[in-house]
């Protein structure tokens, strides 16, 4: 006679998309709260594309060339869009620093064993850092209205495109918080992680219609500039604003710069999400 044994309750599935995105604010609302506790992360975060507004605006202000104008009024609404996007492409470094920390520290093992929704720490750390993208962008876009900045400067415009224009930058950022993710995974210190984020950035910003004019490169670095993803968000956000400086060109990404601008964020999430949370199944601390 064999005695049944009852084996203990396991939890029921559930739905599994419900449980990830609960997860995932789970840890949103954990990294969220740590930024608050350390309030210089966000201090330092606000300093730097505030810098970048004020030193733009009046030390290239008067020498730049826009269309046939040296006004640096002209220069000065053209050059936001630059500094919004660089803005939201340099959180790429704070996500993979931050990423690298938790993994130095062990914290993403202790995660890793808990019963959680794969690729839920991951989420959860890009919705924070998108939370902390939102706060600097606001601020930025105040202090451009304090330098002069005027949404619609060449074009009539509205309070919804001027709001869509915002969207696509915070859709942008939140893209990039993914290739900070997997840097962030790959590295074994935040400050390779920081470097790692920081130094591909540079040539993606400057090459591209930011902070000149893309129809005054030379051919071949206007072509590279003109497909640059980074180029279609800034082309898209003039557009939006109504800001001069919208480069004419045969290129499609400028041409529908809106529609290249969500196709590029929405093939960077897929891509790097995916590959961020492989790397997070098989990396260790």
């Amino acid at each position: 006679m064999s005695a049944a044994t009852d084996t203990p309750p396991t939890t029921a599935p559930g739905n599994p998309f419900g449980q990830s995105v609960r997860d995932s604010l789970i840890v949103a609302k954990r990294n969220l709260i740590r930024m608050t506790r350390i309030p210089e992360m966000i201090l330092f975060g606000l300093i730097q594309p505030v810098m970048f507004v004020v030193l733009f605006t009046y030390v290239f202000g008067g020498s730049m060339k826009i269309g046939d104008s040296t006004d640096p009024d002209v220069y000065k609404n053209f050059l936001m869009a630059g500094i919004f996007a660089q803005t939201v492409t340099f959180a790429t470094a704070g996500a993979g620093a931050g990423i690298a920390d938790d993994m130095h520290k062990g914290l993403i093992d202790r995660f890793r064993s808990l019963p959680m929704a794969r690729g839920a720490v991951l989420t959860g750390r890009t919705v924070a850092d998108l939370v902390q993208t939102a706060l600097t962008l606001a601020v930025l876009a105040i202090v451009a209205l304090l330098v002069g900045w005027r949404p619609g400067f060449a074009d009539s415009t509205n309070v919804a495109k001027v709001l869509a224009g915002f969207g696509l930058l915070l859709l942008l950022g939140y893209a990039f918080t993914w290739i900070g993710a997997l840097i962030g995974l790959s590295v074994r210190t935040p400050e390779a992680a920081t470097s790692g984020g920081l130094i591909w950035l540079f040539p993606v910003t400057f090459i591209s219609n930011a902070f000149v004019d893309s129809s005054q490169m030379t051919p071949w670095l206007r072509h590279i500039a003109e497909w640059n993803p980074f180029s279609a968000i800034v082309q898209a956000c003039r557009q939006l604003f109504g800001d001069p400086g919208v480069s004419a060109s045969g290129a499609w990404p400028m041409q529908h710069p809106v529609w290249a601008s969500l196709i590029y964020s929405i093939l960077i999430i897929v891509v790097f999400r995916t590959l961020a949370v492989r790397k997070y199944r098989s990396a260790t601390a």
